[in-house]
């Protein structure tokens, strides 16, 4: 069972397990089973009955939406994993993998992150809710391996880039936010484009299908309850990830930097050597290459709706 199998990362991850072999795979779709409602999820694992559960169902945005939901994306994401890993456990599930998120990590943490830095402080204060969700769920996986022997991992992805992201602008992330941004002011022959913050921040970024193999990978041989960082190693400041995407979408103007509004963490970076140790996982796809597939597929969007 693949909850957010039908979500942005979901997408790629069910194709992957498709291709992989992988016949029986059940996507809850959130109209039918509401995740955040113990009935729906018990009705859910009385149905389907799974093996494993990868776990990918989240309620996210970028630093606005974080700003504007920090009460609903607490609640949502902790009462979502609590029960469906306790649930997991009392229908018998073989494996179940547990995506939390690099917004887990305190705000000033040594780069690259380690995952033993995990609880050396509080997260950046506009994503600390949901990310100390999520983190709870690596607290329940730990204590129940420990209580009941149940097989629980906790995966800890780094920000994620790649064709069927959200471009939203209430709600999406900085690359698709950037690349939006600069197609509709090239089209429409403005002079500049505004952006959050600074553009000193750094931050790293993972293309989808890597981390779909990663999480595959991780699914057939990681057993531990250590967390596992899943990235791709490297870190670009916000500034020098503008001024590609300019490059790439052909936008002749200027950026023009909204230093009233965050940031976010000051810098971003994982060290992924124990995901390459576990389980053989290393990123693949160079990121200018992942960023034109990106807006490739963008345009392609546009043009056809």
């Amino acid at each position: 069972m693949v909850t957010g199998g039908a979500g942005f990362l979901g997408t790629h991850l069910v194709k992957q397990l498709r291709g992989r072999g992988g016949i029986h795979i059940f996507v809850p779709e959130i109209s039918e089973f509401n995740l955040t409602k113990e009935g729906a999820i018990i009705r859910l694992f009385k149905e389907t009955k799974p093996d494993v559960v990868i776990h990918l169902a989240a309620v996210v945005g970028g630093i606005g939406a974080n700003r504007e939901n920090p009460g609903r994306f607490f609640y949502e994401n902790l009462i979502m994993g609590a029960q469906l890993m306790e649930q997991a456990r009392l229908f018998g599930v073989k494996k179940f993998v547990a995506l939390g998120t690099i917004c887990s990590y305190p705000k000033f943490t040594p780069v690259p992150f380690k995952e033993e830095n995990l609880w050396d402080g509080y997260p950046e204060e506009t994503n600390a809710p949901y990310g100390l969700a999520k983190k709870m769920m690596l607290v329940q996986s730990q204590a129940y391996r420990q209580q009941y022997g149940f097989n629980s991992i906790f995966l800890l992805p780094v920000n994620l880039y790649g064709p069927g992201d959200n471009f939203d602008p209430a709600s999406s992330h900085v690359i698709p936010a950037l690349i939006k941004k600069c197609l509709d002011a090239a089209r429409k022959h403005e002079k500049e484009v505004i952006v959050w913050g600074t553009g000193k921040a750094t931050r790293e970024f993972l293309y989808v299908e890597d981390c779909a193999e990663a999480i595959l990978l991780a699914t057939e041989k990681y057993d531990k309850g250590d967390p596992v960082n899943i990235g791709a190693g490297f870190e670009i400041s916000i500034k020098d990830l503008a001024e590609l995407i300019m490059e790439f979408t052909e936008f002749r103007g200027q950026i023009v930097w909204d230093s009233s509004k965050p940031d976010g963490q000051p810098r971003r970076m994982l060290d992924t050597t124990k995901a390459f140790q576990g389980f053989g996982f290393q990123a693949k796809t160079h990121f200018r290459e992942g960023l034109k597939k990106t807006i490739d597929w963008y345009k392609k969007k546009v043009k056809n709706s």
